[in-house]
């Protein structure tokens, strides 16, 4: 396979309403797209990726703009390097070709998932066959900002679950914790609950933490700071809710680590932050080994990368319902063909690679940027 040109291209999408987390309060989201065109033996075919940093480097290091330089002047360039070198370029060897860069996960993620969306393209081949998934539809849960109130989150929640969403998300913070989970559990009785503090509490903040045990939720995902597996088994050891990690698992070692220690019983996997679908799968591999579940996260995706998390979702391990959700959960007009919902479940793309790809005009209406590269 031979790449003949890559173009980085960054989209402006407002969000139907504002979603606020412990870090930020997001209006809209500008995400990075890489578009990989290649050929073999005559035949051309046109990858799509999706690179998840935000415009600010709240949720990670990784930031918009320094993820484009990073391509732009150092990861993409690695890549027509390796090709120059004779070597084989697939979709396995993108992280062998730009591993002396070092870091910048969420970027390589976007390259590699544009290479691996061509080299399927060529195979005609889904991405969901690809990894060996079964399923054709796998459930989908919704992540529900910090609202301005209780009565305001109630309102939102309520509209979640009369569209059938099979799983409810609470993002919460501290002073933003035990009162608007009782809120929603008196009020819609035992759905699947779970909650989301995005690394804003501190070991000394358990016994708030522990006020949370009482209303029996799937999990509360990375209470303490990415960088502690150390507090996080402390904190296990005395909360009863299961422990999810995110921001702390960046790769299949970190995985391996944080299960060894004791640190999460639940592992939220998002190929963006561990530098793409193919560690993804090798942490879910490890996950499932040691009887530990996962489930997929969401970065606001386009439906570009909304469609390989669901394909991702569909292996056997991912036993919990991720944020999968619907493109209008966040968006009114997504670049793509819009991901559904019906009955609680999202379809598992079935068409050659990620199965989706822009539609032209509403890219085009989208793009605030672009650039190509070439060799």
């Amino acid at each position: 396979m031979h790449i003949e040109h890559i173009e980085l291209v960054t989209v402006r999408m407002p969000l139907v309403s504002p979603f606020t987390t412990s870090f930020s309060t997001q209006t809209e989201r500008t995400p990075l797209l890489v578009r990989a065109t290649v050929s073999d033996h005559g035949r051309i075919a046109t990858g799509w990726g999706e690179c998840v940093a935000l415009a600010e480097p709240y949720y990670s290091s990784e930031y918009l703009e320094g993820a484009r330089q990073v391509l732009q002047r150092f990861l993409v360039p690695a890549l027509f390097e390796w090709q120059a070198s004779g070597r084989a370029i697939t979709a396995q060897t993108v992280s062998t070709a730009v591993s002396h860069i070092v870091g910048h996960r969420m970027a390589k993620a976007g390259l590699e998932l544009a290479i691996l969306d061509a080299e399927l393209r060529l195979q005609d081949v889904s991405f969901a066959d690809h990894l060996g998934v079964t399923r054709d539809s796998v459930p989908s849960g919704v992540s529900v900002g910090i609202e301005a109130s209780i009565p305001a989150l109630l309102d939102r929640v309520q509209g979640f679950v009369d569209q059938g969403y099979a799983r409810i998300k609470l993002k919460i913070r501290p002073g933003w914790d035990l009162e608007p989970v009782k809120a929603v559990r008196e009020r819609f009785g035992d759905i699947p609950l779970q909650v989301d503090a995005n690394a804003a509490y501190r070991l000394s903040d358990t016994p708030s933490l522990r006020g949370l045990d009482p209303f029996g939720l799937l999990l509360i995902e990375q209470p303490l700071a990415e960088d502690d597996l150390r507090q996080h088994a402390i904190l296990a050891s005395q909360i009863s809710t299961p422990i999810c990690l995110d921001e702390s698992v960046v790769s299949a070692q970190s995985a391996a680590d944080a299960i060894a220690l004791g640190a999460a019983s639940v592992i939220n996997i998002k190929p963006g932050r561990v530098g793409g679908y193919l560690e993804a799968v090798r942490i879910h591999d490890i996950a499932l080994a040691n009887g530990i579940a996962v489930w997929c996260g969401g970065m606001l995706e386009t439906g570009i990368g909304r469609a390989a998390n669901i394909a991702l979702a569909g292996l056997p391990g991912f036993s919990l319902p991720g944020d999968v959700s619907a493109s209008d959960r966040f968006y009114r007009t997504d670049i793509t063909e819009p991901i559904t919902m019906t009955d609680g479940v999202v379809a598992v793309p079935s068409g050659p690679g990620i199965g989706v790809e822009p539609i032209p005009d509403a890219l085009a209406e989208a793009t605030i940027h672009s650039v190509e590269i070439t060799s």
